[in-house]
């Protein structure tokens, strides 16, 4: 060959080298649930036996309830549960002190803010007593540095401590999205004004709340109800405590994801047991911290922070799994969750309505016998 097609072969060979597209770059997946193709779903609406039919959570059978109890463990990790409810469970310890002092700033412009130091006894045994201890003290010294009027000052103090709340809603919204497999959609003036709006609700709620608690124990001991009375008197709190966080987390579930949201019905069964769960739980880590473990022998002078972060982290974590399980409900059945009348999959404006869970009993009963 000729030292000049040796000169162009190689050239040429370089050249192809050069335009040759570099191969396609390896991207991880995003965590969180991602969206599939509309045939697939439309495929999973015709299993039968599984609930696809289902015009509410309590219609599923139980072949798709152990569909729905898989994938909520699997989305335990796939939504990032546990560091989320970390990142939300810090911004709530963050908040407890700015919340106390909202809360005593509202209560008492209305009424006696030396009430809220004595409801704290009714939470004992449900709270960490480092947590209570450190909740007394707080009042203490923010109910006798309480002036009763609306002064410039502490309408400055208000105005922070609400914003340092919201950041905890702000945080929990984002974490909903995770789990609902939503991008946040809202301008920032509609999700600001609806985190405040979470938070003033919150603080209001709270104040009805105490109002409640003391005055009907009160009524029920005038009335000549005897044991029945004594009862009802010890189980109110506990009742009360359930009904609330029933609804804050209910209206939590249905309004923090950017999402057309889900009708009551499809909220129901998240928000009851993470109410349920979330009350038991925190009795059994008081009891724990009280009784089986010293936090302070391992953390010295942090004991009570790190006693109240491990709290804040279960009751998120809590939190989370009760919407994992709304989510995978939702994502059980084709029908619409969102609204009447129905509207076809793919177009109703959330993830898991538009979207057809897989069925993961057949799954894992297949991989059992290979």
């Amino acid at each position: 060959m000729r030292e000049g097609d040796d000169d162009r072969s190689q050239s040429g060979a370089d050249r192809s080298h050069v335009d040759d597209p570099p191969p396609p770059r390896r991207h991880r997946r995003p965590a969180g649930r991602g969206r599939e193709p509309l045939t697939i779903s439309q495929a999973r609406a015709r299993e039968d036996g599984r609930g696809r039919d289902a015009t509410s959570p309590w219609a599923i059978p139980r072949r798709g309830l152990r569909d729905v109890f898989w994938r909520v463990i699997e989305g335990y990790t796939r939504d990032r549960i546990a560091p989320n409810a970390a990142g939300a469970a810090f911004f709530l310890v963050f908040a407890i002190v700015p919340s106390l002092a909202a809360l005593v700033a509202l209560f008492g412009l209305v009424a006696d803010p030396q009430v809220l130091s004595q409801q704290l006894d009714d939470l004992e045994g449900f709270l960490p007593t480092g947590l209570l201890e450190l909740l007394a003290s707080e009042l203490d010294r923010l109910i006798s540095a309480q002036t009763g009027t609306l002064s410039f000052t502490l309408a400055i103090t208000l105005a922070v401590a609400l914003w340092i709340i919201n950041g905890a809603v702000l945080a929990l919204f984002d974490a909903l999205n995770v789990i609902y497999g939503e991008q946040e959609k809202r301008s920032l003036v509609s999700l600001y004004g609806r985190s405040f709006l979470f938070t003033l609700a919150t603080l209001v709620f709270t104040m009805i709340l105490v109002n409640v608690v003391v005055g009907v124990p009160v009524v029920l001991a005038a009335l000549p109800l005897g044991g029945i009375g004594r009862l009802l008197i010890a189980v109110f709190p506990t009742l009360v405590l359930f009904v609330v966080a029933n609804i804050g987390i209910a209206a939590l579930y249905r309004y923090g994801p950017s999402r057309v949201p889900a009708r009551w019905a499809w909220i129901t069964p998240g928000s009851l047991t993470a109410s349920a769960v979330w009350l038991i739980g925190s009795a059994g880590f008081s009891y724990y911290v009280s009784n089986l473990t010293d936090f302070s022998a391992t953390y010295g002078s942090l004991g009570t922070i790190a006693a109240v972060m491990m709290w804040a982290w279960i009751s998120t974590v809590i939190l989370l799994v009760g919407a994992e399980l709304d989510a995978e409900m939702e994502h059980q059945t084709a029908r619409d969750t969102t609204r009447r009348p129905e509207s076809p999959l793919g177009a109703r404006g959330a993830v898991v309505a538009d979207q057809v869970g897989p069925a993961k009993v057949d799954t894992q009963g297949a991989e059992a016998r290979r």
